[in-house]
């Protein structure tokens, strides 16, 4: 009989020694899409339940944007828009613009593509529960994922402004 220290290991045969680690590897960065695919879209947009109806969360909402030293250049009803066009929906919607001529001249000087998303605008609107609601862009993490000056500014100091602008108009 072999005692324990005379027994033998066995060596793997030479299929169950390769290197798994390519394998692991594409498969885990594969895995890592699907679920940064599936989350991301849930991150880029910021909802919040207003404290007041449609008409008062437009009017306050422009309020805040002109007290933190910005403007707003707009207010879209959507509605009023669509209904032009022979579409009519029964919740109200309305697009607020905001626009910070320092922060847009910084963007525009060295990334004019971005201009796509300028002015910024905020959503009000009535969700299908009765209670108003705002939401936007989630600027913290879309100027990061642009980096280089629009982090800095969208990322930065707008997302700062921005939330300061919606809490006069949020519940907590």
């Amino acid at each position: 009989m072999e005692s324990d220290e005379q027994k033998t290991v066995k060596e793997p045969d030479d299929a169950s020694n390769r290197d798994h680690t390519p394998i692991g590897l594409v498969l885990g960065v594969a895995l890592t899409g699907v679920v940064v695919w599936q989350v991301m879209p849930g991150m880029m947009i910021v909802e919040h339940r207003s404290k007041y109806g449609l008409d008062e969360t437009v009017s306050r909402l422009q309020q805040a944007i002109e007290d933190a030293g910005w403007n707003s250049p707009g207010v879209r009803n959507m509605n009023a828009s669509m209904a032009k066009h022979g579409v009519t929906f029964d919740r109200q919607v309305r697009l607020v613009e905001m626009c910070h001529a320092d922060h847009a001249k910084s963007v525009l000087t060295t990334d004019r593509h971005i201009a796509t998303l300028m002015p910024c605008a905020v959503a009000v609107y009535e969700g299908d529960d009765g209670q108003v609601y705002l939401s936007g862009m989630n600027m913290g993490l879309m100027g990061k994922m642009f980096g280089g000056n629009i982090a800095r500014v969208m990322g930065g100091a707008v997302a700062d402004d921005e939330r300061r602008i919606l809490s006069s108009v949020v519940q907590d």
